[in-house]
């Protein structure tokens, strides 16, 4: 694990360290002071790029001049859903994003909190949430290149206390080339298991596109929506129907819901809604363009431990002990 910077500690003689937020595998995340604007509160993302130890002279300039690129690009992004970078870098052999401070709790901790409770998040509070978060993909997946974050889950999205929500830690952001088969990116990793899609796994060898965080979107709202996260895709690729259905979780999720967010966790690419507003479509089923994206595309069967038929036979068990009544008697006749 690599040492953390100490509470006091100033980089780049303007953002002196607070508290450390949170740690992982490919950095740490500090809460800072703007020393150049007081009291401004920033985050400042500390990226450990992957083979920096062991990495020559040149490769370690490919490296940092990679890092600023992309650091360049996440800087131009202004969106409402998504935390503004302001600065970027390089120190001590680590590369750093200054981002704005997101205030609030992580919608995992408004989970955890609301099953402590005994109770189920709210369809459409949960929905509510997506449509933000699908805005803020749909605009990262539209730039040139292509903006793919890589690690969507609940803890890496933020609920301010004005009620929006932010898609926050780039650690894992791919910058897609027009002119190769896949992304490129000095921050590899390999994304959160039970939210990452099977084509990444591979890390930076594997393809992904923005299918590749449609499926962790999906993931997060299961998780989100379920009370637990979802069958990894490779344990669903080695055991298929091995993921519960969602409604068997939770009954008050909608069969319409359901599908959206089976068809987000297609394990193949090609079955997957394609963009972000795709997605966002066939959750809240808007306009036209739902009906004719469904038309064409493979839609992954719900898990057979609760087919559809079963709800309705639920919902209408009065005409259904009717009509075993009626041939209960029918049968009688017959006999007598």
């Amino acid at each position: 694990m690599q040492s953390v910077l100490e509470p006091g500690v100033v980089l780049r003689s303007r953002y002196e360290i607070r508290e450390l937020v949170g740690q992982g595998g490919m950095g740490a995340v500090y809460k800072a002071g703007d020393l150049r604007l007081e009291g401004r509160i920033c985050a400042v993302k500390e990226v450990l790029p992957a083979l920096s130890e062991t990495a020559s002279e040149d490769e370690l300039a490919q490296i940092a001049e990679q890092f600023r690129i992309e650091a360049s690009t996440l800087a131009r992004l202004d969106h409402p859903n998504l935390p503004k970078v302001s600065d970027h870098f390089s120190t001590r052999g680590r590369e750093y994003l200054v981002m704005d401070f997101v205030e609030g709790r992580d919608l995992y901790e408004v989970l955890q909190e609301t099953q402590r409770q005994g109770l189920m998040l709210d369809e459409d509070q949960v929905l509510g949430w997506a449509t933000q978060l699908l805005d803020a993909l749909e605009y990262m997946h539209s730039q040139d290149p292509p903006v793919i974050h890589r690690d969507i889950k609940p803890s890496n999205i933020k609920l301010t206390p004005r009620g929006a929500v932010k898609l926050v830690d780039f650690g894992l952001v791919k910058m897609m080339q027009p002119d190769d088969s896949r992304t490129v990116t000095v921050v590899q990793g390999r994304g959160t298991v039970a939210y990452t899609p099977l084509e990444q796994y591979g890390g930076d060898s594997g393809y992904t596109d923005a299918r590749s965080d449609l499926y962790a979107v999906g993931a997060t709202l299961y998780h989100l929506l379920g009370g637990q996260p979802p069958v990894d895709a490779k344990e669903r690729f080695l055991r298929p129907g091995a993921l519960p259905a969602l409604r068997q979780l939770n009954p008050a999720v909608t069969p319409r819901c359901e599908r959206a967010i089976f068809q987000a966790l297609a394990m193949h690419p090609n079955e997957r809604p394609a963009t972000a507003r795709d997605l966002r479509d066939l959750l809240l089923n808007t306009g036209q363009h739902t009906a004719a994206f469904s038309s064409q595309m493979v839609l992954p069967p719900l898990p057979l431990d609760q087919p559809d038929w079963l709800d309705v036979l639920r919902h209408n068990r009065v005409l259904v002990g009717v009509a075993a009544a009626l041939l209960l008697v029918a049968v009688l006749m017959s006999l007598f």
